[in-house]
C-alpha cells in the first residue's frame, strides 16, 4: 500500500447482514446507496487509491452479541464469521484485500503489512468501533494518509466511532460521502452530517468525490 497518499479511500461495514434487506441486522434503505458504493469502489481500483475496509466478524462470545439485546450496546447475532451474511456485499468487494485479524501484531509485522497489502486492508472488528482493533491506529500511523474519503454503514453508529476516532488522532481531513452513507435513525444521522459540517470536516456527494479525486491539489 502507497505510504502518505494524498487520498485514502475508507469503507465502513458494507456487509451482506447490513445492506440486503433479508441481513440478520439490516440498514433500512442501505440498498440505496450501493450504487454510489460500487462507483467508489470502481474509482478506487481505477486511480489506485489506496482502501482501507472495516468489516464486522462475530463470534457467540463476543461481549456485544446478545439473544437479548438493547441495540445501544448490545446486537443480536450479525456478521457472524464464516457466514455469507459477515461477507462485503458485490459491489464493494475487495478480492485482493489483506486482512488484518482481531489480535494484535507488532509494530515490525503492520510495517510489512502496509509495504505488501497492495491497494487494500480489510480490518477485522468485533465491536462497532473499528478502533477497538488494536492494529487499526498502527496502521493509520504508518500509512499517515493526507486526506480520508469515508463512506458505509451505518452512520450513526460504526461510522460515528470510525469519524471519531480519526478526528481525535489528528485526522482531520476527513470527506463523508453523504450519499453513500445510510443511517438508521435517519434524522440522528442528519444531525451528526451537520455536526461534521460544522467542526470542518467536508460532506460530500459521490460525484463530487469523483470529480475531486481527479484533481491533483485534492490532497
Amino acid at each position: 500500500m502507497q505510504r502518505q497518499p494524498s487520498i485514502l479511500f475508507w469503507d465502513v461495514d458494507t456487509q451482506v447482514d447490513f445492506m440486503h434487506p433479508d441481513g440478520a441486522l439490516y440498514v433500512g434503505g442501505a440498498e440505496k446507496i450501493t450504487s454510489n458504493l460500487a462507483r467508489l469502489t470502481a474509482a478506487a481500483r481505477q486511480q489506485r487509491i489506496p482502501v482501507i475496509a472495516s468489516a464486522d466478524d462475530h463470534r457467540l462470545g463476543d461481549a456485544e452479541i446478545s439473544e437479548s439485546p438493547d441495540f445501544e450496546t448490545t446486537w443480536p447475532p450479525h456478521c457472524m464469521h464464516g457466514t455469507p451474511g459477515q461477507r462485503k456485499i458485490r459491489e464493494t468487494s475487495l478480492p485482493e484485500a489483506l486482512v488484518i485479524g482481531r489480535d494484535e501484531i507488532s509494530d515490525t509485522e503492520i510495517r510489512r503489512h502496509v509495504n505488501t497489502a497492495g491497494e487494500a486492508l480489510l480490518i477485522l472488528k468485533d465491536q462497532v468501533d473499528v478502533f477497538g482493533n488494536p492494529n487499526t491506529a498502527k496502521l493509520l500511523a504508518e500509512i499517515e494518509p493526507r486526506r480520508i474519503v469515508l463512506y458505509g454503514v451505518a452512520l450513526d453508529v460504526c461510522n460515528r466511532h470510525t469519524v471519531d476516532g480519526l478526528w481525535n488522532r489528528g485526522f482531520t481531513k476527513v470527506a463523508v460521502v453523504a450519499d453513500a452513507v445510510m443511517a438508521i435513525d435517519e434524522e440522528r444521522g442528519n444531525r451528526l452530517l451537520d455536526e461534521w459540517d460544522g467542526r470542518g470536516l467536508e460532506i460530500l456527494t459521490t460525484d463530487e468525490v469523483l470529480a475531486r479525486v481527479e484533481e491533483p491539489a485534492y490532497a
